[in-house]
């Protein structure tokens, strides 16, 4: 009978979550969080956890420069970003093993 018991179990749903940069769906974990803090800091979250609004994106500097110039981000999280943020952002994703190499624009 405990065989009978695994088959009702169902099997665990994957959060997905859409990529402001390109706009696919993904396993939520592959993908990259910025948040704005309630101090109003905006940063990458690598764990996922920190408190504040979140948005996604892929874990690829394209996706990043993609939402710079489309201005999505600044609306998903509701402020201003500067352009110090994104270069900030930029170079943490690259120090981190983004897809893309720092030098390429």
């Amino acid at each position: 009978m405990s065989g009978h018991a695994q088959q009702g179990q169902r099997p665990r749903k994957i959060p997905m979550r859409q990529c402001l940069g390109c706009n696919e769906h993904r396993p939520k974990i592959e993908l990259l969080r910025v948040v704005r803090t309630p101090e109003g800091e905006i940063t990458l979250d690598f764990t996922g956890k920190r408190s504040g609004r979140g948005a996604y994106i892929c874990r690829d500097v394209k996706c990043l420069r993609r939402v710079r110039k489309s201005g999505r981000l600044a609306h998903n999280l509701s402020c201003e970003i500067s352009a110090d943020v994104y270069d900030r952002m930029e170079r943490e994703l690259t120090d981190a093993g983004g897809s893309e190499s720092e030098g390429q624009a």
